[in-house]
This record gives structure tokens, C-alpha cells and sequence, in this order.
């Protein structure tokens, strides 16, 4: 088997345990370095946090091709296996998210996440049918290749939908929709209210390992694995967390002309230098 090969059914087998695979999600190859360096088994990216750093707002604003560039950037620097954002799929037809994720296997990359939103509010989501056969059809071409794609298939509909008794039957529907085409986990990200018993439903309801996005109210990890959740991902809130610190420090040099944000536990020079230290430019590529 080729070490993608490897790797793939590597990050498959996280989600095979009774364990939450707690998988942080990178903007950058720094801050991907971060995360492996403190000991976590797989990385995700955030495609809203990558699209911020290349000066983007959030929602397929950027190509496929610069998000890719940082995906490759960061597989390039990591064994661990890496999980790669493409929000919408960066089209719309069966065939043009099919070459989308041919590029992703051709990154390195061992994983994607797929979401279902449309980014128009007359109609939020897209058809279940249709996103099924973009799932399957994902699903045909990654085994055609022998390498299992972990599909982690995004359903917006809790966040998207008005009651929350339908949206989160329309999460479950799609879920288990998306499962039985061929995603091996489903992520049901939201804004901040699925509370504990809204995530347990979900759990128990949706036939899959099931992803939860982390955020100021969710439940710590050892209350999500009691509950039986596979995954947790975190998205672009630590992109955001270091930029609220940069803002800090940028303020206090502004009107304090002093330094102490930026230099109390900084990372040192050296440390970082040496995380790249056997790279070549030749090597890039």
C-alpha cells in the first residue's frame, strides 16, 4: 500500500473507536505544526480560516486551487493524516465536485469535508437527492483510486433551518441520507445552542459517527464521548482566538508604545525556525 494508502485508513480507524477523535483545524502549515506538536492524531483545515489569511471572506470566495495550495503546504509538512475543507465543493454539478476532489487526493490529503449549503437564502440547502449522488459518486471515484476518502459530510441544516424540531429532523434525515451514500461521518455544525440533549438525539438518531464543531457552550470532551460523539472539530474559532491576541498586542503597541502581550510566552525564534529547518525551496513545489 502507498503511505496515502496508510494514511487513509489511518484517519478511517479514528473514527472506528469508542474515543472522540479531537481533530484541530489548521489555517496554515505554523499553525498545523502547533497542533501536531501538542500531540493530536489528524488535522483538519478551516476553510474560513484559510481564506482569511489570503485576504477572502468566508464562502467559496476563494479558488479551489489557493485553498489546495495550503492544504498540499501543510500534508507536505505533516505524516499525520490531513482532512481537507471544500466547503461547497467549488461547484455545483456531479462531475465538476468529482475533479474538486480529485484534487484534494492529489494533495495528499486522506479526507474532506462536504457541506450541503447553496449560499442563497431563497434556498439554503441543497437537494438531498443531489447531494447524495455527489457523495456516492465521491465515494466510487476515491475506491476507484484505492484509497478510502474519509467523507465527512456536512449537513447545514440545524443552522440553517427555523424550529428546532424540524431543522434537527431535516439533520437527521440528511445525515442518514448521506451515510447510506457513502459518508463515513456526519457533521451537524451550529451556532452555539446544540445543548446536550440536542446532540445526544443526533447521536443516537443519525446511523454514522457523528461530528460536533466545539464552541463556548458545547459539553468538554469527556461528556461528548459519554454521549457518543466520534468527532470534534473546533473550525476556524482558534484562527479567530489568535487574531483577537494580535489585536491586543497591536493596541498596546498603538497606545501604550510597550511590549509585554507580545512578549510574555512567546514562542521562540529558533523553535519555530527549527520546525522547517530541513525544507529546501527546491522542494516546494
Amino acid at each position: 500500500m502507498t503511505k496515502q494508502q496508510l494514511t487513509a485508513e489511518r484517519f478511517l480507524a479514528l473514527h472506528q473507536t469508542s474515543a472522540a477523535l479531537v481533530l484541530p483545524n489548521a489555517w496554515d502549515v505554523s499553525s498545523m505544526m502547533i497542533f501536531a506538536l501538542e500531540g493530536f492524531q489528524a488535522i483538519g483545515t478551516t476553510s474560513a480560516g484559510i481564506a482569511a489569511t489570503l485576504g477572502y471572506a468566508d464562502g467559496q470566495k476563494m479558488t479551489l486551487e489557493e485553498n489546495l495550495s495550503v492544504v498540499k503546504n501543510i500534508v507536505r509538512n505533516t505524516d499525520l493524516p490531513v482532512s481537507a475543507d471544500i466547503e461547497s465543493g467549488y461547484a455545483t454539478s456531479v462531475a465538476g465536485v468529482i475533479r474538486s476532489v480529485q484534487a484534494v487526493l492529489d494533495s495528499g490529503a486522506v479526507g474532506i469535508n462536504l457541506e450541503d449549503s447553496t449560499g442563497s437564502a431563497e434556498s439554503p440547502l441543497i437537494d438531498t437527492t443531489e447531494q447524495r449522488e455527489k457523495i456516492r459518486a465521491i465515494r466510487e471515484m476515491s475506491d476507484s483510486r484505492c484509497i478510502h476518502l474519509v467523507i465527512n459530510a456536512r449537513t447545514d441544516a440545524f443552522m440553517l433551518g427555523s424550529k428546532n424540531s424540524v431543522r434537527l429532523q431535516s439533520a437527521i434525515d440528511r445525515g442518514n441520507a448521506y451515510r447510506e451514500a457513502g459518508a463515513d461521518c456526519i457533521f451537524v455544525p451550529d451556532v452555539g445552542d446544540l445543548d446536550k440533549n440536542t446532540i445526544h438525539t443526533l447521536v443516537n438518531e443519525i446511523d454514522a459517527p457523528v461530528n460536533i464543531i466545539a464552541g463556548e457552550n458545547t459539553p468538554p470532551i469527556a461528556e461528548l464521548e459519554n454521549i457518543g460523539v466520534a468527532r470534534v472539530s473546533v473550525g476556524p474559532r482558534p484562527m479567530r482566538a489568535v487574531l483577537s491576541l494580535l489585536r491586543k498586542i497591536a493596541r498596546e503597541l498603538a497606545e501604550t508604545g510597550t511590549y509585554e502581550l507580545m512578549s510574555e510566552s512567546t514562542i521562540s525564534y529558533s523553535e519555530v525556525n527549527d520546525w522547517f529547518s530541513g525544507t529546501r525551496r527546491d522542494e516546494v513545489k
